[in-house]
């Protein structure tokens, strides 16, 4: 409070000394004239301010005072900043230009007190003016005329300019030597000859650690390459397998688990005993999977080539597929196995009430 009292009597001084400059600027002998395109009288920045003064910052101080307290010391350090903001206006509006000193300082003041809540930001004085274009343009003409006069002095020289220039010899003229013609530049004889820097290399494609492991309830198996003996033996009914970017490698799950998920494996062979829920695959190339019990739906999106070996405990599995390529189911009989492919083309009809489609029937 000590604190805030001091900065509300350093304000108060600071409006007093502004009331004694804009009495002095009054006080002028003989007639001002027309001064910032006033006659007399207030400027309309003046004016615009008291009506703000009036209304919005009323109101604000009559709220103010009703919650008294801290609130109300605030509100009246910002009364008297927008008073010093007035007084500060009004001496603008008599003088050509503003002028330096205790009302920069008290300026400086009341950006920092105005920013009490509900008050809208005070119109900023209007600053100088700048100079015109045309001075920026001849400055930078004066800062060009010393190169161009060295350019002309070195074109006046005539004949005499011709001395810097270097001797050329027969061997080193592409016309009168052959074998610079084929190379398809000359060699200098001062510089000596730097290649250009070829093209990097593409990178190696970065190897990942392979990864086998149960993470909480998610077995991981990732970055497995020509593995032909990875075995997933001890499974629980909620745990889920999640196969990454696997590469001439073969997995098998015994057991019962809760799904399977196969992404970005290529050549990549799979073998389970039960799912309860769904085996994926996604954005692979040449995947294998032998259903040894029951697994009620297979979804395959966007792979090229997958065979799927059924069980006798699997012929209700629902495929799903999309945006995939050279699927065939393989359905037991007779102890083989007969291979069936998956549609990848539809016809799609009208029927009078609603669209029909079927897999396109392709003739030889």
């Amino acid at each position: 409070m000590a604190e805030l009292q001091g900065l509300v009597e350093r304000l108060e001084r600071a409006i007093t000394r502004l009331e004694q400059l804009s009495a002095e600027a009054h006080r002028p002998p003989g007639d001002c004239g027309e001064v910032n395109g006033v006659n007399g009288g207030v400027a309309p920045s003046v004016e615009a301010f008291d009506k703000l003064m009036n209304s919005m910052v009323a109101d604000f101080l009559k709220n103010s005072r009703i919650l008294a307290g801290d609130v109300e010391t605030h509100a009246e350090m910002v009364h008297s900043a927008f008073q010093a903001q007035r007084a500060f206006l009004l001496m603008v509006s008599q003088y050509q230009q503003p002028q330096e000193g205790p009302v920069a300082s008290t300026a400086s003041t009341f950006s920092m007190l105005s920013s009490g809540p509900g008050l809208p930001p005070p119109p900023p004085p209007p600053p100088p003016p700048g100079p015109p274009p045309l001075f920026e343009n001849e400055g930078r003409k004066e800062e060009s005329s010393p190169s161009r006069s060295a350019l002309f002095a070195q074109l006046n020289q005539g004949e005499a300019i011709t001395k810097g220039l270097r001797h050329v010899t027969d061997d080193q003229k592409t016309y009168k030597n052959p074998s610079l013609r084929a190379q398809g530049q000359t060699r200098s004889p001062t510089k000596s000859h730097t290649p250009s820097p070829t093209s990097p290399k593409s990178h190696s494609l970065q190897k990942h650690a392979p990864v086998f492991e149960l993470e909480g309830k998610k077995w991981r198996v990732e970055y497995q390459e020509d593995r032909n003996d990875l075995v997933v033996s001890e499974t629980e009914l909620k745990q889920v397998a999640y196969i990454f970017k696997c590469d001439k490698s073969t997995l098998q799950i015994k057991g019962k688990v809760n799904s399977i998920t196969i992404d970005n494996c290529k050549k990549f062979g799979l073998v389970f005993d039960n799912v309860v829920g769904i085996v994926e695959v996604i954005n692979s190339k040449d995947v294998q999977i032998q259903v040894m019990g029951r697994v009620p739906t297979i979804s395959i999106n966007k792979t090229e080539g997958c065979h799927i070996y059924l069980s006798e405990d699997a012929l209700d599995c629902e495929i799903v597929s999309a945006k995939s390529s050279e699927m065939n189911i393989l359905i037991p009989q007779d102890g083989d196995y007969r291979e069936f492919p998956v549609p990848e083309q539809f016809k799609t009809t009208w029927d009078g009430s609603k669209l029909v489609t079927e897999p396109a029937e392709i003739m030889a």
